[in-house]
């Protein structure tokens, strides 16, 4: 984004359309000392020395109350102050005048977090449309791509259900065929998972559909390789980027994928209820969109905001996104990376270290994983963990199978990860 644009985009977004609202004081008793620009040039300047001073400067930006620590992003994630305050001016400028007049502004907001999250994922704003959720994305694909009597779908087994069991409804309705690719639980090369992969594939797989960081392993599948080897193939790919948009720095276009989906609510620390859906320039025209409503000829001439047209939406979610990308650009997305990879790997070698008999479900090797990480102990059933380390630690994780899922984030500091180790080892 040009950046006089940039600065329009902020200037809308931090005060000027909105009337006297200020943001409320939160369930922590405490609200920013300062405004954001002021609090986003602090950031600036101190960006680069990835030390925890700046990442307590980070953290400062998250409501999240004294004491609790969160690290279930990959669930859900706090949003932070300028998140929750754009989307509190505007919900409450659009009930102050809800006239025609007063919403056309929107439209502008809009295109510019369009903008905005084009420019975060390396994808043209022409690509992108602004959903509600992965799961939304995903089965405007599902249902959106022309498959029959013959054709295949190969599928990652740990897949969302909206990645996996939508291809088995709608193969039931269209005639074609799921087929499910299992791994290795201790898969040991990038080069490993390719090769699956490609065995898995056929002369009639139409469609190879997977998810970018397994959200029950933790594993990081080599998306650019499998993306290219599939398109030498004539194979479309649909990745699933809920465990990784605004985890990791992404370039979609150097990935090569022909459909990638997200959500806000997860690692891009957005709005609640809102998504994207990439679709590559060159396949827009052949994919059906699963809505056809109000203003349909003026979104079919408009790139991928055909699969955005959604009927009444709620403008200050969508408006926020923008505010979700600009704060993950006032970070940078490499550094963003680089803590998440950090927090990740600390937490494991933490364990290691103290924790007699942890295993890991999420694969040790830093080429495999980003910042899913899924442990267990022997004699200890996860569930329980799960509900004890809340209530008895306030640390809020998320049971998976026998064990225990961590997904630390940028509100996350090291401090943490050293309580969260102590919370553990105490409890087992």
């Amino acid at each position: 984004m040009p950046v006089h644009d940039r600065r329009e985009f902020l200037g809308l977004l931090t005060g000027g359309i909105a009337a006297s609202a200020t943001l409320p004081v939160l369930s922590s008793g405490t609200a920013p000392p300062s405004a954001w620009p002021d609090r986003r040039t602090s950031l600036l300047a101190a960006r680069g020395t990835d030390d925890e001073a700046y990442w307590t400067l980070v953290k400062r930006e998250f409501p999240v109350r004294p004491g609790l620590i969160m690290m279930n992003a990959a669930n859900l994630c706090p949003s932070p102050y300028p998140v929750i305050d754009t989307v509190t001016r505007l919900t409450h400028d659009v009930d102050m005048d809800a006239s025609f007049q007063n919403r056309g502004k929107f439209g502008a907001l809009r295109e510019r977090a369009r903008e905005a999250i084009a420019a975060h994922v390396g994808a043209d704003a022409a690509e992108i449309a602004i959903t509600r959720n992965t799961s939304e994305s995903n089965n405007t694909v599902v249902n959106g791509l022309t498959l029959g009597l013959g054709d295949e779908v190969v599928i990652w087994d740990q897949n969302h259900p909206t990645n996996n069991v939508s291809w088995e409804v709608r193969a039931q309705r269209m005639g074609f065929t799921v087929k499910k690719v299992a791994i290795p639980a201790a898969p040991s090369s990038t080069e490993e998972l390719v090769t699956i992969f490609a065995d898995a594939l056929s002369r009639n797989t139409k469609v190879l559909s997977f998810t970018h960081v397994s959200n029950v392993s933790g594993v990081q599948l080599p998306v650019k390789a499998l993306c290219r080897m599939a398109r030498d193939r004539g194979i479309l790919t649909l990745v699933d980027g809920a465990q990784s948009f605004g985890a990791i720095h992404l370039d979609l276009h150097d990935m090569g994928c022909d459909f990638f989906t997200s959500s806000s609510h997860k690692w891009f620390v957005g709005p609640k209820e809102a998504g994207i859906l990439y679709v590559r320039q060159d396949q827009i025209a052949d994919l059906w969109a699963n809505d056809v409503g109000v203003g349909w000829s003026g979104a079919l001439a408009n790139g991928a905001r055909k699969f955005e047209n959604l009927g009444q939406r709620d403008d200050a979610c969508v408006a926020a996104m923008g505010t979700a990308a600009e704060f993950h650009q006032t970070i940078g997305a490499d550094l963003v990376e680089t803590r998440v990879r950090s927090l990740a790997t600390a937490l494991m070698d933490k364990m290691k270290e103290k924790i007699p008999g942890v295993w890991f479900t999420t694969p040790t090797n830093p080429e495999l994983r980003a910042g899913v990480m899924i442990f267990s102990v022997p004699g200890t059933e996860g569930r329980e963990l799960f509900g004890r380390l809340y209530e008895e630690k306030s640390i809020a994780t998320a049971p998976r199978g026998t064990g225990v899922r961590l997904s630390a984030h940028i509100y996350n500091t090291m401090e943490e990860v050293d309580r969260v180790v102590e919370a553990v080892a105490d409890l087992v």
